[in-house]
This record gives structure tokens, sequence and C-alpha cells, in this order.
């Protein structure tokens, strides 16, 4: 989620030593700042050093890959996690508003991303940052070999937003566009549905918004394989180690309590619970041409 300064390398370390603990994997925010600064790299591999034996993805951008970067940086970024797998980070709508941007179109990045993905010694994650995942830009991808989304939906932090304050601050013109679009994106239950109709048997990772255990379970019974969220923990271990550690503890009760309240022994459970969906989210998939059907089918199928 987080890294590049000394305070940001504590969180780090904090959430970390808690998903050692409590046996949960943990991303990074994006190590474009590391590779560029060895000198920050520290504030990263503290990550992996308090974590020896958890899962942890590495992270870098989509659009670096057209300026420059290629398997050499990608590998740095890996290694210096020992990282299980690196997401590649697609944020074109805070791309657009943000004064320094590097909007790309996706073809644009492909190639280059599925050169790298040969030659890696880790998956790469697809990722959205806010924005969602449309199932024409999953099918491009799934169809290219790629088998790991982020979807990151639209609901949780806007980046855009972001941008928006930041522009606001520096009296850039720009700022009055973003607020046009600061809740630009596919919302998080929709893009899972998208994600998992497009990629039936991708491993997909439900982010943006979620906030608390019931949301990862609904996530999960929606097409995803695991939740995933970056706020409310990061809120939490700004507090410190025993914050956190509370926070996820309460979280996974939550996921315990629903699992039981639905009859769900495993996770694999989830996957087969009926589901009731109507109003936005199922005029959503109408005007998608997202059938019941073809979506209770697929969902069922998950790794």
């Amino acid at each position: 989620m987080t890294g590049g300064t000394n305070e940001l390398g504590r969180i780090n370390g904090i959430i970390a030593e808690v998903i050692e603990e409590i046996g949960i994997a943990m991303g990074v925010g994006s190590q474009r700042i590391a590779i560029e600064k060895p000198e920050v790299r520290e504030t990263f591999k503290i990550a992996r050093r308090n974590a020896p034996n958890s899962p942890i993805i590495a992270n870098l951008g989509a659009p670096q890959l057209t300026r420059g970067y290629g398997l050499k940086q990608i590998e740095e970024a890996v290694q210096m996690l020992e990282a299980d797998a690196i997401a590649i980070h697609f944020n074109p709508s805070q791309e657009v508003f943000q004064p320094e941007g590097e909007p790309d179109y996706p073809m644009e990045i492909l190639d280059k991303i599925r050169d790298v993905s040969k030659a890696l010694s880790v998956p790469i994650i697809i990722k959205e940052s806010s924005g969602g995942l449309s199932k024409e830009f999953v099918s491009l991808f799934y169809s290219n070999g790629f088998r790991y989304f982020d979807v990151s939906g639209q609901g949780g932090t806007s980046w855009v937003a972001v941008e928006m304050f930041r522009g606001l601050r520096r009296n850039n013109w720009k700022a009055e566009s973003a607020k046009l679009f600061s809740d630009w994106g596919i919302p998080t239950a929709a893009t899972i549905i998208e994600t998992r109709v497009s990629a039936p048997d991708a491993f997909v990772i439900g982010s943006g918004g979620v906030r608390n255990g019931l949301e990862v379970v609904k996530s999960i019974s929606l097409g995803a394989n695991i939740g995933g969220f970056a706020l409310p923990a990061l809120k939490a271990a700004i507090r410190g180690k025993e914050a956190l550690k509370q926070f996820l503890q309460q979280v996974i009760f939550e996921i315990k309590a629903a699992m039981f309240l639905i009859g769900s022994k495993t996770v694999r459970d989830v996957y087969k619970t009926p589901l009731v969906i109507h109003g936005p989210l199922r005029d959503w998939m109408e005007s998608r041409e997202i059938s019941l059907s073809t979506f209770e089918s697929v969902r069922k199928r998950r790794i």
C-alpha cells in the first residue's frame, strides 16, 4: 500500500509483522521511487524482513513500461521484496488529471507486459487503481495469457479526487475538471462480475471500497477468490501494531460470521451460495449483456 519515506517504511514494517502473525498477504505501494532512488529501498525491504513466510506482492505502474522500464526494473522490484507476485497497476483516470501524468492506452502497454511476463520469475497481477476493470479490458489481457486480476473498483479512495485536491492547492486548472470525474469508474460489485465472466478460471482479487469482513464475503460470492483493502488497514497501522492486529482480527471474525450465517464451512462453499441480484447491479448486468445464467455458471468454476 505504501513506501518511500521513513514513516511509510515504519508502517510497512508494522503491516508486515501483523500479516506474518495472522497469516494473510500484503501488497506494497508503487516501487517506482525505490527503483529510481535506491536509498529508499529499505522502506520496502522491511516488508519481507518482517514477514519472511507471508505472500507479498510487489508493485509498479503500467505507464513506466512505455517509458524505459523493462524486465530489469520489474525483476528489481520483485527481488527487492523477494515477492511472490508483482502487480502492474493501471490508473488511467488518475494519469489524465495528474499534472505529471502519463496516460497510455492498454494496447500500447500490452505487448510490453506480455513480453516481460514470459521471462519473469513470478506471476503478474493486472491491477486497476480505483477505476475498476471492464470486461473488454479483462478479455484483452486474459486472451493474452494473464490469469491474475485485482479489480480495485470505484467505491473506495478516488485517485481522481486526490488529484483534484492536489490541483486546488496548486491552483491548477485541471482541478475543476477532476471534480467532474471524481466518481469515475466501474463500481466494485460490477467490476468483479465483469472480470469473472471474462476470465472464468482466473484468480480475482475483489477490492475497491472493501471495508469489513461482510464485504469481503460479498466480494467472494460475486466472483472474487479473495478480498483486499487498503485504507482501513492503513488507518489502523498508523495507530500502531496492536490497532492493526485488532482490526484484522475483527475482519476475520466478520468473515467467519457471514460464512456461518449463509451455511458455508469453506470459502469454496461461498462460491455456491445462491445470490439475489437486484436494483442498480441487476440493471448494470443487463445493460452490459451479462445474463444471470452465464454469471451463475462461471462464478462456481473458480480455482
